[in-house]
């Protein structure tokens, strides 16, 4: 199979050093300074143990080419530019007719779980992919993943549930690029337990690594209680912690640990927006709908917001100003 990563920053950059390095056929989708560099540099992936740098095909867009039919498009965009990759492949064609909505695996790599019904409104093919990988995108043709021994765990099924041979295929990939890659037909219900983990990304863009853990937990306690009503399973932090055991542990690369998650590195990057109304926002959703109150994620949410609108450092916004909103 070739596989297009559809955004390559920090996990879809180190899944498509990986796939390159395990001699699978790669190209990547990137914008800017990020898609210059790799063109003329390559992209520079630094891990715990050394760096590589793989000579990538790189690209903005589908092109004019039809792609080929055995094509599996890796979608790794933040979930706030999910509807726009989408909109820009689905009806890309392929060889032999048809479209990529029509006749592509689409594999949703993402924090959040609102991108899998948006991609099946577009395709027809849709894989749920959990990812646990600690890495870190802020300078253009390098990704920095700190995961080690395996730079991260994968699961992967089909959406909206079950398997089939294209997981298996695609598993087994990933599995000889270094990754764990579990098949699961309950892959949602890990999601749904990542996405608990997630809520946290924003207090972390906030406050930096000083969160207190009344706060912290008062969070996670509100997305747990809408999950609850809504009567969405999931997984709990016991259960992920025995299927990570010492499989993806972080470790230092040249001496610095992750400065922050996905959240954090957008404020950091002054990208202009960030996920956070797909984490902490999929909670606010799902309170509204059943009337349980969720004034702690909504906070979050207007907060982060605000610091990517007066351009707020990462890290630096005040907490007393973040407890005052969510009184």
């Amino acid at each position: 199979m070739r596989y297009v990563i559809i955004g390559a920053g920090a996990v879809g950059g180190t899944i498509g050093v990986r796939l390159a390095q395990a001699d699978r056929d790669v190209t990547v989708v990137a914008r800017g300074a990020h898609l210059d560099a790799i063109r003329e540099r390559g992209l520079t992936l630094r891990q715990p143990d050394g760096d590589v740098t793989a000579r990538l095909v790189a690209v903005d867009g589908p092109g004019d080419r039809p792609l080929p039919a055995d094509t599996v498009l890796v979608l790794t965009v933040k979930s706030q530019d999910t509807e726009a990759a989408l909109a820009t492949w689905v009806d890309a064609p392929v060889a032999g007719g048809g479209t990529a909505g029509e006749r592509l695996p689409l594999l949703t790599a993402q924090n959040g779980v609102a991108n899998e019904r948006a991609a099946l409104r577009l395709f027809a093919d849709v894989h749920a992919v959990c990812v646990w990988l600690p890495a870190t995108h802020l300078d253009p043709g390098v990704v920095v993943a700190n995961g080690h021994p395996h730079p991260g765990m994968l699961h992967l099924g089909r959406y909206p549930g079950g398997v089939d041979d294209t997981d298996r295929a695609i598993a087994a990939d990933l599995t000889a690029a270094g990754f764990v890659a579990p098949v699961r037909e309950d892959v949602l219900r890990w999601k749904y337990g990542k996405l608990l983990s997630n809520l946290g990304n924003g207090l972390q863009a906030l406050l930096g690594q000083d969160i207190p853990d009344a706060l912290a937990e008062r969070v996670r306690a509100e997305g747990i209680a809408a999950l609850a009503a809504a009567r969405i399973p999931h997984t709990s932090p016991d259960e992920e912690r025995a299927e990570r055991g010492d499989l993806v542990q972080q470790r230092p690369v040249d001496g610095a640990d992750r400065s922050g998650g996905s959240t954090w590195q957008s404020l950091a990057r002054g990208a202009g927006s960030t996920e956070v109304d797909h984490l902490n926002g999929e909670v606010a959703l799902l309170g509204r709908l059943h009337d349980v109150p969720t004034p702690a994620n909504v906070a979050v949410q207007r907060a982060v917001r605000r610091a990517v609108r007066e351009r707020i450092a990462a890290g630096a916004f005040p907490l007393a100003e973040l407890e005052k909103m969510i009184a």
